[in-house]
C-alpha cells in the first residue's frame, strides 16, 4: 500500500494524514469544505513545526511531509486510485454508511476500506458496501501524531489478510496496533466512557467539583488527565455520541448517558472545540467552572 486516502480533515483526519504523509506514503485528504482542508493543513504544518522545534525531525522532513499531501474536495477524485481509505468523518452512523456506500462504488476492487469510528460497528459499515471482507475498523488515539495506539476492529466478514495486512501497515507507522472484535465501543471506549460518565454523574450529584474529581484521578489512580479534562478534549458531543451507541447497543442502563452531560451538549458546551466545558478555554486559565448551572 502506498496511496492512502484519508476522508475528514479535522482533528482526526489530518493527524492520520499526517502520520501517514510523514512516513512516505502519498496521502489524498479528502474534505467537502475546502476551508476545512485549509484548516487541517495548518494544523499539520504547526505541529510539524513543533516537532522541527523539538529537533525531532528536519526542515527537509517537513517540506517532504507537506509535499506527500494532496487535498481534494470530491470524493470520488480523491479515493478512485488509492490502495486503502480511512474514513474520518464525524461520527454518525448514517454519514458513514454513505460514504462507504459512495466509496464501493469509486475505488478499486482490491481497495481496503477503514474506518477511524471509535464505537459504530463495523460489521454494519462494511454492510453498506459489496466488499465486507476488505473492511476494517482502524481506530487512531488523539492526538494522533503522538499516540502509539491504534484499536484493529474485526468486522464479521473481514478476512485474516486484510487483517494482517493493516496491522503490518500499522507497525510501519510506528504504531502498536491491537486487535479487537467489533462489539459496541470496541475495548477503549467501553471502558473509557463509563468511567467519564461516572465522573460526570459524581459532579451532577454533588459528590465533588471539576478539579477535585480530575485531581482524585489523576494524583489516586495515576492518569495522565483527569476524566472531565478529558472529556472536554474528546468533545462532550462525541463523548454523549458513544455513550448512546454503548447503551443501544448494550441495552443496558449502565451506558445511558448522564443528564449533565446531555444538557451541556445541548447547550453548545462541547469542551475545547467550542470553548467551553467543564473548563472554561476562552482565556488561559483552565480552572473555572461552568457546569453548575447545567446541574
Amino acid at each position: 500500500m502506498k496511496t492512502i486516502a484519508v476522508i475528514g480533515a479535522g482533528t482526526m483526519g489530518n493527524g492520520i494524514a499526517h502520520v501517514f504523509a510523514q512516513n512516505g506514503f502519498t496521502v489524498n485528504l479528502i474534505d467537502i469544505s475546502q476551508q476545512s482542508i485549509d484548516k487541517g493543513l495548518a494544523t499539520i504544518a504547526k505541529n510539524l513545526d513543533r516537532m522541527l522545534a523539538k529537533e525531532r525531525i528536519t526542515q527537509k522532513d517537513k517540506e517532504a511531509t507537506l509535499n506527500n499531501i494532496t487535498s481534494f474536495t470530491k470524493l470520488e477524485e480523491g479515493a478512485k486510485n488509492v490502495d486503502l481509505v480511512v474514513e474520518a468523518a464525524t461520527e454518525n452512523t448514517q454519514l458513514k454508511l454513505s460514504i462507504f456506500e459512495e466509496l464501493d462504488k469509486v475505488c478499486k476492487p482490491e481497495t481496503i476500506l477503514a474506518s477511524n469510528t471509535s464505537s459504530i460497528s463495523i460489521t454494519q459499515i462494511a454492510a453498506a458496501t459489496k466488499r465486507p471482507e476488505k473492511v476494517i475498523g482502524m481506530h487512531f488515539m488523539n492526538p494522533v501524531p503522538i499516540m502509539k495506539l491504534v484499536e484493529i476492529i474485526r468486522g464479521y466478514s473481514t478476512s485474516d489478510t486484510v487483517t494482517k495486512a493493516i496491522m503490518e501497515l500499522s507497525k510501519q507507522l510506528g504504531k502498536v496496533p491491537t486487535e479487537v472484535n467489533d462489539y459496541p465501543g470496541f475495548v477503549a471506549n467501553r471502558i473509557l466512557m463509563p468511567m467519564i460518565n461516572e465522573a460526570i454523574e459524581s459532579l451532577h450529584h454533588g459528590v465533588a467539583g471539576v478539579g477535585e474529581i480530575d485531581t482524585v484521578m489523576k494524583l489516586g489512580m495515576a492518569h495522565p488527565m483527569g476524566p472531565l479534562q478529558l472529556a472536554d478534549f474528546i468533545g462532550l458531543d462525541v463523548c454523549l455520541s458513544i455513550l448512546n451507541v454503548l447503551f443501544n447497543g448494550f441495552g443496558n442502563p449502565k451506558y445511558a448517558p448522564s443528564p449533565l452531560l446531555v444538557n451541556m451538549v445541548t447547550a453548545g458546551k462541547l469542551g475545547v472545540k467550542s470553548g467551553e466545558g467543564f473548563y472554561d478555554y476562552s482565556t488561559s486559565k483552565k480552572a473555572e467552572k461552568v457546569s453548575a448551572q447545567f446541574s
